[in-house]
């Protein structure tokens, strides 16, 4: 029977639901955040309920967006459905925008409920199937060696390689720095009958041209100064695995026509030397030059292209992956904390928000940078843009106030106490919290109009909201 987790702290509510879905579903019953986080650990519930207005914050969201976030890190895949009596569209878009499978409006209609709880299994039976027969979530220690994916082009890329992977026949790879080329290579080997034996990675760009010849062929003894016995190339320390070439692209042409000659015969001879002798290693090329451009002005030989790039495999850019970002984001979010041992929950929405308008010109190896580096400099629950290093840290804000006295200029009460706090400061005489908090809400968005000259996406990140929330604050303090 699948396992539905149901958070409220309304008693009444727990009942109603236990007497309507108990006959359908295993339940669990949590009243608060904790509660509902442990029951989530411990059973992994397909589905989940959640009310947001959970305790201490009974008026508010905090806690149910702070359970939101934490069970989404657990498992991505959870579908949430979240139940509140509060309509504010601000915790809506949140909701979703973190994660949140669906929102009901309470007061709750079973007949409703049901409606959307068989759609929420439904599609997390499917994904699960499609899990298991496809791979779609290809993850470290399922011969997808560590790659993470969902979208169309990613999908294709694992159907190719679970193709290929038992044939010998070379592979090339194509796709910009970052995207994971070497890790496609890795896939291929791994899920090859070739997985017992050595894969051996070399760049071709990163040695220079004296050496590379001897670093692919190896050298005798006596064969240049230096050379005081027989070295072994990583050709020959493939043999029976697999040898990886990255940066292809950037071998010159010399060495192209002794590596089209071991293509075509699986023969090689060391430098300085005079005998032949043969090799078996599957070669796998990668690189991120347009390869029809460098045939085209004659740096690339157009029929070693054709030897190894008998199949082409091309990684899309991170920016052209949709959700995949923020999959893979979540993925080494939760990785780097329990690296380093910190407990950072999530992304706000702000830095949610960022990281869907950046370009990542660094690919997937940048995204996994940065999360790290924001595991390690964030202070709070929830990984910030200036964490991530897409903004800056933002400074104290400090507003225009009306003309005071010189000792309430100098920050001094009238019995000459120090005043409490800095940045904007407000006259809380005769206000109540409500009202206090208005007024602080409004010169904040003031101040951030002034500073950033009106620039939604500055403001937001700085305020740590998302845009469409900040344009709603804006609209209920009548500024446009």
């Amino acid at each position: 029977m699948n396992k539905l987790l149901i958070v409220d702290d309304n008693p009444e509510i727990r009942k109603q639901l236990k007497w309507g879905l108990g006959r359908e579903y295993s339940l669990l019953l949590a009243a608060s955040g904790d509660e509902a986080l442990e029951l989530f650990k411990n059973h992994h519930p397909a589905v989940v309920t959640l009310d947001l207005g959970l305790p201490p914050d009974l008026d508010g969201a905090t806690e149910g967006f702070r359970c939101l976030e934490a069970m989404l890190i657990e498992d991505p895949r959870t579908k949430v459905i979240v139940l509140s009596g509060n309509d504010e569209r601000a915790n809506v878009l949140r909701a979703v925008e973190l994660g949140a499978y669906d929102f009901y409006q309470k007061p709750i209609d079973l007949s409703e409920l049901k409606v959307i709880l068989h759609r929420a299994f439904n599609l997390a039976a499917i994904e699960a199937e499609n899990r298991r027969l496809h791979g779609v979530l290809a993850i470290e220690g399922d011969g997808m060696s560590g790659m993470l994916g969902q979208c169309p082009r990613m999908l294709e890329v694992f159907a190719s390689i679970r193709k290929v992977a038992t044939t010998d026949v070379p592979v090339l790879v194509l796709g910009e720095s970052g995207t994971g080329k070497e890790l496609v290579g890795r896939a291929l080997h791994s899920r090859s009958l070739r997985r017992e034996q050595a894969f051996i990675p070399i760049n071709c760009g990163a040695i220079p041209e004296a050496l590379l010849e001897s670093e692919l062929f190896g050298h005798e003894k006596g064969a240049f100064t230096g050379a005081q016995g027989r070295v072994r190339g990583k050709i020959e320390y493939a043999d029976g695995g697999t040898l990886f070439l990255d940066e292809i692209g950037e071998m010159p042409a010399s060495l192209q026509v002794k590596l089209l000659r071991f293509l075509q015969d699986k023969m090689i001879q060391r430098v300085g030397g005079r005998e032949d002798f043969e090799v078996d290693a599957r070669i796998i090329a990668a690189t991120n030059v347009d390869i029809e451009k460098a045939i085209a002005e004659d740096k690339f030989r157009e029929d070693l292209f054709y030897r190894i790039g008998v199949v082409t495999i091309t990684l899309p850019p991170l920016r052209e992956r949709g959700d995949d970002l923020v999959l893979l984001g979540r993925y080494f979010l939760k990785r780097s904390c329990a690296e380093f041992g910190r407990r950072v929950r999530g992304f706000s929405p702000a830095a949610l928000a960022a990281m869907r308008e950046y370009e990542w010109p660094g690919n997937v190896r940048e995204l996994e940078n940065k999360v790290k580096r924001a595991v390690l400099m964030s202070t709070d629950a929830l990984v910030e843009v200036w964490d991530l290093g897409l903004a800056p840290r933002p400074a104290e804000v400090e507003t225009a106030a009306a003309p005071v006295d010189e000792k309430a200029a100098a920050g001094s009460c009238p019995d000459g106490e120090k005043k409490p706090g800095g940045g904007v400061t407000l006259e809380l005489s005769g206000l109540k919290l409500k009202e206090a908090r208005l007024k602080l809400e409004k010169e904040l968005l003031l101040a951030a109009v002034r500073k950033y000259q009106g620039n939604v996406k500055v403001m937001a990140a700085e305020l740590g909201v998302s845009r469409p929330t900040l344009y709603d604050l804006m609209k209920k303090h009548g500024l446009h």
